[in-house]
């Protein structure tokens, strides 16, 4: 029986609380923290389990973060705040001789640059202090990671080729909104692409190159090559791999309203001054956009998120897909989300139980296919992300 700390109480944060009252074999006491208490004690209310209880912090202040951890005696802190706040949460747990477990990784505020270096270098830190950090312990990056890890493990001796697929065919009625934080999900998406291959980094231009990829249940949707934050610790830990590249799906209204908002500057990161004020008009944009958490109540479709992968066993060419697709609608009648945050939250959740029960263990900072996969997808369907696979089928493959 172990004591959690959840910090982040947005869409993700909601799925996490829940999930972990869930498992209260491994989780005896849980905390759920953020900057607006309000929004705690709203997920607290709907989950009514006496287990759950709230706490204010900022996670921004590493001496609000160290005192709230003295505080509450956690075992392990799921880190589902916003990636800016990432360093001072590790810095936090450092101090305090905490495992850290998060689903995205370190951004700096002022420039639209995710990657795992500032993370990374925790590494001996952690491992002097004898504790453990899982980055990116989500859906992608997270269980795509473990998925590849998996192939490995049981059908390749060697991957050389990675396509990452995510489509979300869910429909939530309103003309534009994204599923996670408004101002990460825009700074994301409107850099380059980027894709790895022979051992270089291949950039393009933003949705310049999209190809039809048939998602089962879903059929053929347009895809888009996107730079995705796991293909860097992939690429790094299976040396194999000779290309690896993320595909995700976006509609044509997504992308209309995307490319007007980008015309007029709503989508920059760059203050203005707007009326004596500095304002930048992204967190302007954030404002006035539908929050992720409120899109669940009316959202019908399917996510289906799965690696593509290529390589050999026994000196033989194989292919392997292995996915998961998850409803949305069968998600919010759960929890009270949307597919998006419950595909990210329970992995994390996942994550956090075979940390503290020793499934997955080690001193230092790890991406998650660094650790034993089979755990983690024994469990996974349990906890509502049923996941499928398909050898040698590639009539579907990226091509």
């Amino acid at each position: 029986m172990a004591k959690v700390l959840i910090i982040g109480a947005g869409g993700v944060g909601n799925v996490v609380a829940k999930k972990c009252t869930q498992a209260q074999e491994v989780f005896s006491e849980i905390l759920l923290a953020s900057r607006t208490k309000d929004k705690c004690d709203a997920i607290a209310t709907s989950t009514n389990h006496p287990l759950l209880t709230t706490a204010q912090v900022d996670a921004n202040k590493v001496n609000e973060m160290v005192a709230l951890i003295n505080d509450f005696g956690p075992d392990i802190l799921i880190n589902v705040a916003l990636p800016y706040q990432d360093l001072p949460i590790m810095e936090a747990c450092l101090e305090t001789g905490v495992h850290y477990l998060d689903t995205a990784n370190y951004e700096p505020p002022e420039e639209a640059k995710f990657e795992y270096k500032w993370q990374w270098d925790y590494h001996q830190r952690y491992k002097q202090a004898g504790i453990m950090a899982v980055l990116g312990c989500g859906f992608d990056p997270g269980v795509t990671g473990v998925f590849t890890a998996y192939a490995l493990k049981h059908y390749f001796d060697e991957i050389h080729y990675l396509d990452i697929v995510d489509c979300n065919a869910g429909d939530h009625g309103h003309p534009f909104a994204t599923n996670f934080n408004p101002e990460i999900n825009i700074r994301e998406i409107t850099q380059k692409g980027k894709y790895y291959e022979n051992s270089n980094w291949v950039e393009v231009d933003p949705f310049s190159v999209h190809r039809s990829i048939n998602y089962p249940e879903i059929g053929s949707r347009e895809s888009y090559l996107l730079y995705h934050e796991e293909l860097e610790s992939l690429v790094k830990h299976i040396p194999t791999i000779k290309r690896a590249r993320f595909w995700m799906t976006f509609s044509e209204s997504y992308l209309t309203h995307l490319r007007v908002l980008q015309n007029v500057g709503l989508t920059s990161i760059e203050p203005i001054e707007y009326e004596g004020k500095q304002i930048v008009p992204l967190q302007f944009l954030k404002a006035v956009l539908p929050i992720p958490s409120s899109l669940g109540e009316n959202y019908q479709g399917k996510t289906s998120i799965g690696c593509h992968i290529r390589g050999v066993k026994d000196g033989k060419p194989r292919t392997y897909y292995i996915y998961n697709n998850c409803d949305h609608a069968e998600a919010y009648e759960e929890v009270g989300a949307q597919a998006v945050a419950y595909t990210t939250g329970v992995p994390a959740m996942l994550g956090a139980m075979l940390v503290l029960t020793g499934k997955w263990k080690g001193e230092g900072v790890f991406n998650v296919e660094q650790l034993d996969p089979d755990p983690f997808l024994a469990k996974l369907g349990k906890y509502g992300l049923e996941w499928h696979e398909l050898i040698n089928n590639s009539e579907e493959f990226v091509d």
